[in-house]
C-alpha cells in the first residue's frame, strides 16, 4: 500500500505545490490529490513517475513495515539476527571477523557504525555475500551517517552547514532518499570531503594502498597518523599545497644527508 501522506510530506519538504509535482510526474492534479488523501492507490507507472519527480526511491513511498519486520533497516540488528540464526556466539563471530567482541557488541547495539571493510569481514565470517549484508543500508547514506557521527555532528548541525533541511539529511541517511548531485556536493563540502568519497567503491582505495610497502601500511594504523589525516582533510588547497612542499623539501634534505 502507498501512503499518500508520505507523498505529500516529501512534496512539501521540497517546497513543491500539488500542481508542480503533478506536472513533473505527468499526472493530473485531481489524480495526485486523491492519491495524497488516500482515496486512490497509484499504478506502478504512477509510482515510478512520482519517485522520479521527488528524487527518491520507490520503496520510500510505501507504508513503513511493522516494527517486528524492520530488523533489516538496522545493520546491527541484522548482524545479530544472522549470527543467532547460525548459532554463532558474539565472541566467535568477532574472532572470525578479526575484530574485538566489545566492538561487535557495540555494532549490534547500534552504538557504533562499522566501516565498509569491517562489514565485509563480518559478512565473510557469516558465510554470506557482503552485498546481501549491506543491502539494508543505503551506500551513500551509510557513509554520510558514519562520517557525521565520527565528526561528532548531529543531523541538524550537518544540515545547517550544508544548507539543507534536517529532514532531508535523515531521509538520505536512512536510505529513503537518494541525494541529488548538488545536494551531495553541499554535504561533502560541509564535511570537508570530495563528493567522490560517497560514490566511490572501496576497491578504488584498496588499489591505492596495494603498492605501498608493508611498513607504510602499518603506519596508517597508527592513531597519530589518522589524526594527521583528519587534520589534512580540513585543509584548504593552499594549506595542503604548503604541506606537500614541506614534505618534499624534507625528503630532499634527508636525501642530501
Amino acid at each position: 500500500m502507498i501512503d499518500g501522506k508520505l507523498i505529500r510530506n516529501f512534496r512539501r519538504k521540497r517546497n513543491m505545490s500539488l500542481q508542480e509535482l503533478a506536472r513533473r510526474a505527468e499526472l493530473s492534479v485531481s489524480y495526485l490529490s486523491e492519491i495524497e488523501r488516500g482515496k486512490k492507490q497509484p499504478s506502478l507507472e504512477a509510482i515510478e513517475k512520482l519517485a522520479t519527480a521527488l528524487n527518491i526511491s520507490k520503496n520510500a513511498l510505501f507504508e513503513p513495515e511493522p516494527t517486528e519486520n524492520r530488523s533489516s533497516r538496522s545493520i546491527g540488528d541484522r548482524i545479530a539476527l544472522l549470527r543467532q540464526e547460525k548459532g554463532i556466539s558474539l565472541s566467535e563471530l568477532a574472532g572470525k571477523a578479526g575484530i574485538s567482541a566489545t566492538y561487535l557488541c557495540q555494532i549490534e547495539k547500534g552504538n557504533a557504525l562499522p566501516s565498509l571493510s569491517t562489514l565485509k569481514a563480518i559478512a565473510g565470517a557469516l558465510g554470506m555475500n557482503a552485498q546481501d549484508l549491506m543491502a539494508a543500508t543505503s551506500h551513500v547514506g551509510y557513509k554520510i551517517k558514519k562520517i557525521r557521527q565520527e565528526r561528532g555532528l548531529t543531523q541538524a548541525e550537518l544540515a545547517r552547514k550544508a544548507g539543507v533541511s534536517t529532514g532531508l539529511i535523515g531521509q538520505i541517511e536512512s536510505g529513503r532518499v537518494e541525494p541529488s548531485i548538488k545536494t551531495l556536493e553541499k554535504i561533502a563540502r560541509a564535511l570537508s570531503l570530495s563528493p567522490c568519497y560517497f560514490v566511490g567503491d572501496d576497491d578504488e582505495i584498496t588499489s591505492l594502498l596495494r603498492p605501498m610497502n608493508p611498513e607504510l601500511k602499518r603506519l596508517f594504523a597508527d592513531p597519530k597518523v589518522r589524526s594527521f589525516l583528519e587534520m589534512v582533510a580540513d585543509c584548504t588547497p593552499q594549506e595542503f599545497s604548503f604541506i606537500m612542499k614541506f614534505i618534499q623539501l624534507y625528503k630532499e634534505h634527508r636525501s642530501a644527508d
